[in-house]
């Protein structure tokens, strides 16, 4: 493990990144691995205090153990997977760019495929998905898996347009939730579960839609534009102050206020693809950056999940 020390590692470009403590954590960067070919899809096992990770043009997932710092081959081939997330069993829920579906990892190691098809035809390549409170899962599908060989493999899209999908967890029918993208990349529901953010990295842009009681969305709008010409939005996650934080690619990492301002970056050495929060406080945030995973202990701490259920209950 070795560390980037960066005096300016915190860009302050609004006081609400100062009151809100969000430049009060470490003053570095601690190197977890940096053996990757494009690392994406961080996701953070509070059962196992370990973190597992996408290599995607290497076509495996990596694990590291946050006890010991050992890294290890999680799952090899592994679909040229991206996005990873848990369902509200626990379970882990893959985006697997080359095979062009979504798939649930059972308890026993089998596979389920959620979604690999809509109206007859195959998906693009999925990208990255979110669970909501009531077991649906919604994932975006750009086609950046079938553009080359890169990262998946190289074909024609069948659906000719790059959507955003729900899967509903009775029927498990593959629903068209939105559309109009240039390529969608990351998506999160805020706090209360009302409104889903997803971002556009093809078109620079952030877009916020709510969500209604029947699991469909409004025509949504924008909610953040990337205006520096460096930046291009990947995966999205928030804070429990209802802050969102981008992963922006050249750009570092962006932190949002909640009516839409750009408030602060983290400044890093490489391209950052996603970000999450992890750890026993769930105050230390991963990030995958383009050969590399890198983490930092923050002031801030994560969103937790299904927040909007465990309201629920506490009003009851």
């Amino acid at each position: 493990m070795s560390s980037t020390t960066n005096p300016s590692i915190y860009e302050i470009l609004d006081d609400r990144f100062r009151t809100g403590r969000c430049a009060n954590g470490d003053e570095r960067l601690e190197t977890l691995h940096d053996d990757c070919r494009w690392s994406e899809g961080p996701l953070y096992l509070p059962a196992w205090r370990q973190l597992i990770w996408s290599d995607i043009p290497n076509d495996r997932m990596l694990r590291w153990d946050e006890a010991t710092g050992a890294i290890s081959l999680f799952r090899s081939p592994a679909g040229h997977s991206n996005g990873n997330t848990l369902d509200r069993e626990g379970r882990l829920i893959s985006c697997e760019q080359g095979n062009r579906r979504v798939t649930r990892t059972e308890p026993d190691g089998t596979l389920t495929v959620l979604a690999d098809r809509f109206e007859g035809k195959r998906l693009n390549s999925p990208n990255d998905a979110a669970v909501r409170s009531d077991g649906s899962v919604w994932f975006s599908d750009p086609d950046f898996g079938i553009t080359s060989d890169y990262e998946g493999f190289r074909a024609e899209s069948e659906i000719g347009a790059c959507n955003v999908y729900r899967v509903d967890p009775g029927t498990a029918e593959v629903r068209l939730v939105a559309d109009g993208f240039g390529g969608p990349n990351g998506l999160v529901f805020s706090l209360d579960e009302r409104q889903l953010y997803v971002s556009d990295t093809r078109a620079g842009r952030i877009r916020v839609f709510d969500v209604r009681e029947n699991g469909t969305l409004s025509d949504g709008k924008v909610f953040a534009e990337a205006a520096d010409g460096i930046s291009r939005f990947d995966n999205i996650r928030f804070d429990d102050e209802g802050r969102l934080w981008a992963a922006a690619m050249a750009g570092g990492v962006h932190c949002y206020d909640p009516d839409g301002t750009l408030i602060g970056r983290i400044v890093v050495p490489e391209a950052v693809s996603n970000i999450t929060f992890g750890g026993p406080k769930n105050n230390r945030l991963f990030i995958t950056a383009t050969t590399s995973l890198y983490s930092l202990v923050m002031s801030v701490t994560g969103a937790r999940r299904y927040q909007h259920e465990a309201a629920q209950h506490v009003a009851r």
